[in-house]
């Protein structure tokens, strides 16, 4: 059977995660921000997020159920107004490798953004390590998402966490309405592991998103796909990214093409609840080459949720469900398709400040069989 409970210790494992994350919600914190003057400030802030699994035959033996507690995010964000029309944002994120950091494991803290920012006669620049234009979900990053687990579906390519080293510059109108960005951004690297890396020329990937809202807007550059009410949306997104020889292998190089188109619906009823649909489909083209660390294929998430108006001690309940799929054009063993659904309900006690998730998915494909999951999940942030 699966997640077979034996005297109790995956509900003991539970309860003592929960003791150790849950009292930091008693903390007060006070706007930390330090003003200079009337220009000038800084403001601190941090994330945290971290799990609680259990997965079927999820153990090194392949055949035993696993459980296990995970650090999922855990990040500093600063950032400084240092002119009138110039900042400087400079976050971190704890790492362990490119895996998801355990909480006993050698840990290293990485940089994840570090941009600086200008208002130049309507338009913003940015220089610098930062998320390219892309779909709502990499603009959402893990903490502004409706669900837990970043979609399995989003495959653009990153230097580290969605994130690439290039420029950017950006326009809204009527609020953000209406807006667009483009920017140019290392891509792939061909000097340092020429055996492997495509691009020996050294192109620039180029990356352009435009959003349009049709409700209220949505003003600024990153996004989130839950308002919880706050304001009602229906806004529609296109991403298209580029880059010359950014597939394959430096013997074997092809140009990588993506584009997507994502939507979000968010209405609050005469009851004061509120309806949430998502939904996006992606195209990645690899010029038909086969490449260790991108994907050709297509892919689709939908996601739909309901925010009960009434409270339940520190927040509200919000039940969701999520259908993903992925289908490679190089089929392997499993056919080349991965498919996972999954169902749970977010708590949610502060907007994205403060929520727990609880969700049981089952993903197809991977491996011969299905593989089930029970997670629990917490997120904090200031």
């Amino acid at each position: 059977m699966l997640f077979r409970l034996k005297h109790g210790f995956f509900f003991a494992a539970i309860f003592l995660w929960l003791s150790c994350i849950l009292p930091t919600l008693a903390f007060g914190f006070a706007d930390a921000k330090i003003k200079l003057d009337d220009t000038r400030w800084f403001r601190i802030g941090l994330g945290l997020r971290s799990s609680f699994a259990i997965a079927e035959e999820g153990a090194p033996n392949g055949t035993s159920t696993s459980s296990g507690t995970s650090l999922e995010n855990m990040r500093l964000y600063t950032i400084a107004k240092v002119h009138e029309n110039i900042s400087v944002e400079f976050n971190t994120e704890l790492s362990n490798g490119n895996s998801t950091a355990s909480l006993d494991a050698d840990q290293t803290v990485r940089v994840l953004d570090a941009v600086a920012k200008f208002s130049i006669k309507g338009f913003d620049v940015w220089a610098g390590r930062f998320l390219p234009p892309s779909d709502r979900s990499n603009l959402d990053g893990p903490y502004f998402l409706n669900a837990f687990d970043f979609p399995v579906v989003q495959a653009y390519p990153a230097l580290f966490a969605g994130r690439d080293n290039g420029v950017a510059i950006m326009k809204e109108y009527n609020g953000g309405q209406f807006k667009w960005s483009y920017g140019f951004f290392e891509g792939r690297t061909g000097n340092t592991n020429g055996s492997t890396n495509p691009d020996q020329a050294d192109n620039l990937l180029h990356a352009v998103r435009a959003t349009i809202n049709f409700w209220d807007p949505e003003p600024g550059y990153y996004t989130t796909s839950a308002y919880y009410g706050a304001k009602d949306v229906l806004a529609i997104g296109l991403v298209y990214q580029h880059e010359e020889d950014g597939a394959g292998t430096a013997t074997s190089a092809g140009d990588f093409n993506g584009w997507s188109v994502d939507a979000l619906m968010e209405k609050k009823l005469s009851n004061s609840g509120v309806v949430n649909l998502e939904g996006a489909y992606y195209n990645y083209d690899l010029d038909d080459r086969v490449d260790a660390s991108l994907t050709q294929g297509q892919g689709f998430f939908v996601l739909g949720s309901y925010l009960f108006p009434k409270k339940l001690g520190w927040g509200k309940i919000q039940p969701y469900a999520r259908y993903q799929n992925f289908d490679r054009d190089t089929k392997t063993n499993d056919g080349g398709r991965r498919d996972r659904s999954e169902g749970g309900f977010n708590y949610i006690i502060d907007g994205q400040n403060a929520k727990i998730n609880v969700s049981y998915f089952v993903d197809r494909g991977v491996t011969a069989g299905a593989q089930n999951t029970f997670k629990i999940g917490v997120q904090f942030q200031l």
